[in-house]
């Protein structure tokens, strides 16, 4: 599509048809869910598709409020975790879903489960309480347009657009009363601003824009009674409210809150980006937990020490929110939390087999299949089926999107570190290789093989963490420079086939000093891995953890004698002289036992260690 007069740029953008390959532990869990839940869910859970097609049929089937989104959520975690393997069967098993998901698409556009006469009202017969109609066409929505980016898919387009027509034909210009807010479950059924937005940039029509702004207007409707109906994301923001107290704290709201980003871009109206900023930042400073996750309880609460429940979805909508935080900024700390998320919450929240994601990732606990935690969303011919089953995997899917970007002027972002190779474009258009040979995170030194076509001079940016207090960078052997921390390191210049970065980031140990609810306690972290007790390693009990002394805290890397080990395993020398091992907190409890993230610690400024008040660090 053309580009519009004030239009917006974005500082980073992921790069089309990447090709990636990534290795280690996070290669072995993207494996995994590839072969154990993506390529197989669609038969072992047919209702998923099913549904659609006998929507009108009697006796209709009982269904969970928000049944439309499984298929669309599913759709896009499989496309992101595709395009971050390149797995051909993968590719087979989406074309195959696609094609099914689309002739279910009746003719006006409508493509959810429910029957004629409830259709987008928020209301049906079989479903106790509201429907999350408008917020299933949305899911459905983002995988048709990722597909279609992916893959030039005419008929998913196709697709999206009827469902776009849809939506402007009912909702555009209505009346008070018709209009979309008016159907219910605002946080849910207002998300069609952010799929709107995008079919816009892909289509070109001018109407899913215009009602794309009317769903932003939207925001702050009210009831007679002077209530809110929605969550009134535009102007809270701007008034400086902080997220958790807005109307509608709930986590879904962050997919309606994603449309801003992208009218920002689309229109240059910076009050949409200065609102979307204030609300991510809300995020990271009052309610972003140790292990990266997000919500306690389904919502903001303005507390990261709250023991609620933090759901998968939730903190995959975080993650998803943080990529465009990253498109729009250009903020090498916005990456860091990805990078946090990813290899705590994100991993850890995937059972080693990928047959199976949690619901509730807790900082201390125990780790269930949702399938247990949330089994009521279950239904016959779809066993397996729940918002955190078909959401789960698109946390090592969003890879794809930040792992490696490009840059506004073309130049190449290296945001992830660990095993991998990328095969991309240069700005001139000519194949490049680069390959990360490493054992990141596990050690601090990444090597960068660098394989232009053909020689040829652009910039290459190296994310260096706000936490790599003592790093540095060489090109071929010769240093480039000690490396800032919490900021990019800017390589531009002519690169040839052969050309070897190293990069050796400062792994020390630091500490996150607990408040409320863990006042007392202290988060470790070694790089951007958060440590953890685990009792199939100690001899004591979750409740007897000896006590930290941060002056005395020497990691040494051990094996753990199992079957099932974990990613890392260090062992310490506890305050009162005992031993105790902690592991990385995506392997914490990953065979049902307890663990704990959260552990005493006698504070000592003098130890050499970074120790703060705050997870954050900014």
């Amino acid at each position: 599509m053309a580009k519009q007069a004030g239009q917006a740029p974005p500082a980073f953008a992921p790069v089309p048809g990447i090709g990636c390959r990534f290795d280690g532990f996070v290669g072995s869990r993207l494996a995994a869910a590839v072969d154990h839940w993506l390529l197989p869910a669609p038969l072992a859970n047919p209702a998923m598709l099913e549904m659609f097609r006998f929507r009108d049929r009697h006796p209709l089937r009982n269904m969970v409020p928000w049944a439309g989104e499984f298929a669309g959520k599913y759709l896009t975690s499989a496309v992101q975790v595709w395009r971050g393997t390149g797995d051909d069967r993968l590719r087979g098993r989406i074309e195959w879903f696609v094609k099914e998901l689309v002739s279910l698409q009746a003719e006006d556009g409508y493509l959810g489960p429910w029957p004629a006469g409830s259709r987008l009202t928020g209301r049906a017969p079989n479903c106790e309480g509201g429907t999350w109609d408008a917020w299933g066409h949305y899911h459905v929505m983002l995988g048709l347009l990722l597909w279609n980016e992916s893959t030039s898919d005419r008929e998913a387009l196709a697709c999206a657009r009827r469902i776009g027509d849809l939506l402007c034909a009912k909702f555009l210009g209505a009346v008070p009363g018709q209009r979309l807010v008016d159907t219910g479950s605002t946080e849910m059924n207002l998300a069609p601003i952010h799929g709107l937005a995008l079919l816009h940039r892909a289509a070109g029509e001018r109407c899913y824009l215009e009602l794309a702004l009317q769903i932003k207007d939207e925001f702050a409707a009210s009831a007679d009674d002077g209530k809110p109906l929605a969550g009134d994301y535009l102007r809270a923001a701007l008034d400086g409210t902080e997220f958790f107290q807005i109307p509608k704290p709930r986590w879904e709201s962050l997919h309606p809150i994603m449309g801003l980003a992208e009218l920002y871009r689309i229109t240059g109206d910076s009050a949409c980006r200065q609102a979307f900023e204030h609300i991510w930042h809300s995020i990271a400073k009052l309610d972003r937990h140790n292990n990266g996750g997000f919500s306690s309880g389904e919502q903001a609460q303005g507390n990261p020490y709250h023991p609620g429940a933090i759901e998968t979805c939730c903190t995959v909508a975080w993650m998803a929110m943080s990529v465009e935080m990253l498109k729009l900024t250009g903020s090498s700390i916005v990456a860091d939390e990805l990078e946090l998320s990813t290899l705590n919450s994100g991993l850890g929240m995937q059972s080693p087999s990928g047959r199976w994601v949690t619901y509730n990732t807790p900082m201390d606990g125990i780790r269930e299949a949702s399938a247990h935690t949330i089994v009521f969303q279950a239904r016959a011919g779809q066993p397996e089926l729940n918002c955190c089953s078909v959401n789960g995997p698109r946390a090592l899917g969003l890879l794809s999107d930040w792992a490696v970007m490009r840059a506004h002027d073309g130049g190449i972002v290296i945001n992830y570190y660990g095993p991998c190779a990328f095969d991309l474009q240069t700005p001139a258009g000519r194949n490049l290789r680069i390959e990360q040979k490493t054992d990141y995170p596990k050690k601090g030194r990444i090597e960068l093989a660098v394989s232009p076509a053909r020689p040829e001079r652009f910039a290459i940016r190296l994310r260096i963490p706000h936490w790599a207090a003592r790093s540095s960078v060489s090109v071929n052997g010769k240093p480039a420079g000690p490396a800032a921390l919490g900021s990019y390191f800017v390589l531009d210049r002519t690169w040839r086939c052969g050309d070897t970065i190293v990069l050796n980031l400062d792994m020390s140990l630091r500490f996150w000093i607990g408040e409320r609810e863990c006042e007392g306690k202290a988060s470790v972290y070694r790089g951007p891995i958060l440590l953890a007790y685990e009792s199939r390693f100690n001899d004591v009990a979750p409740d007897a953890v000896p006590e930290l002394d941060a002056a005395t805290m020497r990691p040494r890397a051990v094996s753990a004698k199992t079957w099932l080990p974990p990613w890392m395993l260090f062992e310490f020398t506890a305050a009162d002289g005992r031993r105790l091992r902690l592991c990385d907190f995506a392997s914490a409890g990953q065979d049902g036992g307890s663990y704990v993230s959260w552990l005493k610690l006698k504070r000592n400024d003098e130890s050499g260690y970074p120790v703060h008040s705050s997870g954050h660090n900014r």
